[in-house]
């Protein structure tokens, strides 16, 4: 198995509650060769066997990084290629064109992104629609699904 790759896509988890989750998309990001950015605090350890376990024996394959915060992250990736994942956003997700190296960012559990970084990067959110009666979809589900999107896109592209 490979165990490093150059990614292709950047997947951020801003602030996540779940170590499960995040295992998770972990393994997804080893899965499409994106690397994920996890932005503190968490709510768990980074070492959590918990997060390791949702991520099987892939994570020592993942590309990751942790960050201190947002401003820390805003200095290592380009701005301009985020999308910010958010249930308040007009433009689907599959309304945009991915490029090589974007950057997909998603908020917390049960907070989502914060007001501030919805607000001050309005034109760089999507949605993913939810025409039945939930609120919101689990964390590791709306990245598998928005990223196999951008990887679909890279793919044809």
């Amino acid at each position: 198995m490979q165990t490093t790759y150059e990614p292709r896509l950047h997947v951020v988890l801003y602030q996540p509650e779940i170590p499960q989750n995040t295992g998770n998309i972990g393994r997804t990001c080893v899965a499409l060769r994106a690397k994920l950015w996890i932005v503190r605090p968490t709510g768990f350890r980074l070492d959590s066997t918990q997060l390791k376990r949702a991520g099987l024996d892939y994570w020592q394959d993942l590309v990751w990084e942790s960050v201190e915060d947002w401003p820390s992250l805003s200095e290592r990736i380009a701005i301009d290629r985020c999308w910010f994942l958010t249930k308040f956003a007009t433009k689907c997700y599959t309304d945009v064109n991915y490029c090589q190296n974007d950057v997909l960012v998603f908020g917390s559990e049960t907070r989502g992104l914060p007001e501030s970084l919805r607000e001050s990067h309005s034109d760089r959110t999507l949605s993913i629609p939810m025409p039945g009666p939930v609120r919101s979809l689990n964390l590791a589900v709306a990245v598998g699904i928005v990223a196999y999107e951008a990887h679909r896109q890279l793919e044809l592209g």
